[in-house]
């Protein structure tokens, strides 16, 4: 009785005043949404794809953008559905939700790729049954030496790749009809190899057709800068792209010449036990005047698929508990907070075609 009280509370709490909720319908139309997958978009309307469907980018709020809710390790051969109890995830994670909900937060970014545990049907369970916002995604991972590649993507060309994560774009996820809100794919440290070069082309030529953010598993520039390079090969404005695990690096001046080129640097990780520095090195972004291309979220959770319960879960609330009252400390304005968690967020996953200037 608890649970259905305080379901129903958030549902009120959400309730939108009617201007809003005309604007949601008329994204929502505009998706088609509300005549199930489509092969068009109106990309004049800006969108944010949740897997209950489009939502103005305003009413997005306090966001985590990069989350996991349930990872599967074994393998891209091996992983499946069948290897755990969504009933048990369901209940694993709702509490971590509603604490986030609690916390202020409003919408989390889940990042596990396909091939690594994406479960659509279960995020948008979990979604309707807190009120928080959901993201889903397309693309596949090549980091880890590229463990959680599907055979295909070894061999098949960067359009044959492109095409499937656009078929997934158009169709839904999985047979679900729950479309992605953006592309996750992954690559190893160091300089590209043939197949992570080929998954960021993949990327890019997918962006075009679709305008989802690319938000890419990297850590230190080297690999970052080559991605640039490829992205606007292809036309693709940086703008598009997600530097995920930028903390990896160390020289700030790194961050400050992607940033500058128009990426969003994400420095995600975020622990109590490393509040510090990513305190240090978001000022430093703001002291270089690039606090609008910044990105900050935990990496947590998450359902460990193999392990008894699910393992050991992480909770979503450094953020709010430790980071955000830091920064205060270190002098940032409710302004600055609220570019870095609420507007910046907003801006990078909008679903928009963003090409590069020729």
């Amino acid at each position: 009785m608890r649970l259905v009280l305080k379901v129903k509370t958030r549902i009120f709490e959400y309730t939108m005043k009617r201007r809003d909720f005309l604007k949601a319908c008329l994204i929502a139309t505009a998706a088609g949404a509300c005549s199930g997958p489509t092969r068009s978009i109106d990309r004049s309307v800006p969108l944010i794809m949740t897997v209950n469907g489009p939502i103005p980018p305003a009413q997005m709020g306090t966001t985590l953008p990069h989350e996991h809710v349930l990872v599967d390790f074994i393998g891209a051969d091996t992983v499946s559905p069948h290897r755990y109890d969504r009933d048990e995830v369901f209940e694993a994670v709702l509490p971590h939700l509603q604490q986030v909900y609690d916390l202020g937060g409003r919408t989390l970014i889940e990042c596990t790729p396909a091939y690594l545990g994406r479960d659509p049907r279960l995020l948008q369970r979990l979604s309707q049954a807190t009120g928080i916002h959901l993201l889903t995604n397309t693309g596949y991972y090549g980091a880890r030496d590229d463990r959680h590649l599907p055979a295909h993507a070894l061999s098949e060309s960067a359009d044959a790749l492109a095409a499937r994560w656009i078929h997934e774009w158009e169709s839904g996820l999985d047979g679900t009809g729950i479309r992605p809100g953006f592309m996750k794919i992954g690559v190893d440290g160091g300089s590209l190899s043939d197949v992570d070069r080929t998954l960021v082309r993949a990327a890019a030529r997918a962006h075009r057709a679709t305008g989802l953010t690319m938000a890419v598993h990297t850590g230190p520039a080297e690999a970052a800068f080559e991605q640039l390079d490829v992205l606007e090969g292809e036309g693709v404005d940086p703008s598009a792209w997600i530097w995920v695990h930028a903390q990896a690096e160390q020289d700030g001046t790194r961050h400050a010449e992607a940033a500058r080129r128009g990426a969003w640097v994400e420095f995600d990780g975020l622990h109590p036990d490393r509040v510090e520095q990513h305190v240090e090195q978001v000022s430093f972004m703001k002291n270089q005047g690039l606090l609008h291309r910044t990105l900050v979220s935990h990496d947590a959770g998450w359902y460990h698929v193999g392990e008894p319960g699910g393992g050991t879960f992480r909770p979503y609330s450094t953020l709010f508990d430790d980071f955000l009252p830091a920064l205060r400390r270190t002098g940032f304005t409710d302004a600055e907070i609220q570019r870095l968690v609420v507007t910046n967020p907003a801006e990078a996953f909008s679903v928009r075609v963003r090409l590069a200037n020729r």
